[in-house]
């Protein structure tokens, strides 16, 4: 539901960003691939990276394992599955949603019908967020549900970072500079960030504070350092946590260490790619402690090899 409800964002951003940038910027539409993390499986599909084919990559292609179409599937089938732990609202929510993507996807493929496809998407998933924090005991599978959240959000938040200031520091033909205001501003409202930045910043739009406030923010939910310390939270009232508290500490460490204004000038890029690399460590961490089919037999290894690195 996560991951449906920040493409639906995405998609939604960029659609109305190309209509303040000038004619000529061709290479929008391909940032939304290098977003998702799909472009090997993009091009092996598609020969070019315009509107048309992105859009329908992203929201309807049932081979596209991070599609709306298909994450809303996935959601509904784990909902499905787990329909004794849910609230019963929180059931019907997800199968209204799976009902409506089901419904009107194929118009969201056009312009005109896009806007509403996409509104529908995200206030969907909000409500579902609001009857789990509201309607469902905090108790190890709510902890489960909210690292599952908030791993998803720390990992579209790093991507977005990454993409944007791909484009804004690096010389660009297509976009001249006096755009560069509103792509920041963009990337700040692909995470429905640009009202709380406003408030907790005070001056114009600019890089470094945009990407300070998006990467270090400790209050606003979908920053990536709040989202690491929410796993931190909900990994600590769960059994044989050791190792993914072990992990989470080095990833928050990490971002509190960052200069950004010198990373800016030099190697951000770098720098968010071994970001990511700790996020999927968390990943494995939480897959292999708390879902792993040996978990007995496989944990003293573990201990064995972290031991070993340390």
């Amino acid at each position: 539901m996560e991951r449906a409800e920040n493409t639906a964002r995405m998609v939604s951003v960029n659609t109305n960003l190309l209509l303040d940038l000038p004619k000529l910027v061709k290479n929008m539409w391909a940032d939304l691939i290098n977003i998702s993390g799909y472009s090997t499986e993009f091009y092996a599909r598609f020969g070019r990276a315009d509107e048309r084919n992105v859009i329908k990559f992203i929201l309807a292609d049932s081979s596209n394992p991070g599609s709306i179409l298909n994450s809303v599937i996935m959601a509904r089938e784990n909902a499905r599955t787990t329909r004794e732990i849910l609230p019963t609202e929180a059931w019907e929510q997800v199968n209204e949603l799976y009902l409506f993507v089901k419904r009107n996807v194929e118009r969201a493929l056009a312009r005109q019908g896009r806007h509403k496809f996409l509104k529908g998407v995200t206030s969907s998933c909000i409500q579902m967020t609001g009857m789990l924090i509201g309607g469902m005991s905090h108790d190890d599978a709510y902890n489960f549900i909210s690292i599952g959240r908030n791993m998803e959000r720390a990992d579209m938040t790093t991507r977005i970072v990454d993409v944007g200031c791909m484009n804004l520091i690096q010389p660009n033909e297509d976009i001249p500079d006096t755009f560069d205001n509103t792509l920041w501003m963009s990337v700040l409202r692909s995470l429905s960030a640009y009202q709380m930045y406003r408030q907790n910043v005070h001056d114009r739009v600019n890089g470094e504070d945009v990407v300070s406030f998006l990467l270090r923010d400790p209050f606003f939910p979908r920053s990536t350092l709040h989202c690491i310390g929410e796993l931190g939270s909900r990994a600590e009232r769960l059994p044989r946590n050791d190792l993914p508290l072990r992990s989470i500490g080095h990833a928050l460490r990490k971002i509190k260490e960052l200069n950004v204004p010198a990373m800016l000038e030099n190697n951000l890029h770098d720098y968010i790619d071994e970001l990511q690399v700790e996020l999927a460590e968390i990943h494995n961490q939480v897959e292999r402690t708390w879902f792993g089919a040996h978990i007995e037999t496989q944990e003293p290894a573990l201990q064995s090899q972290t031991q070993n690195s340390d």
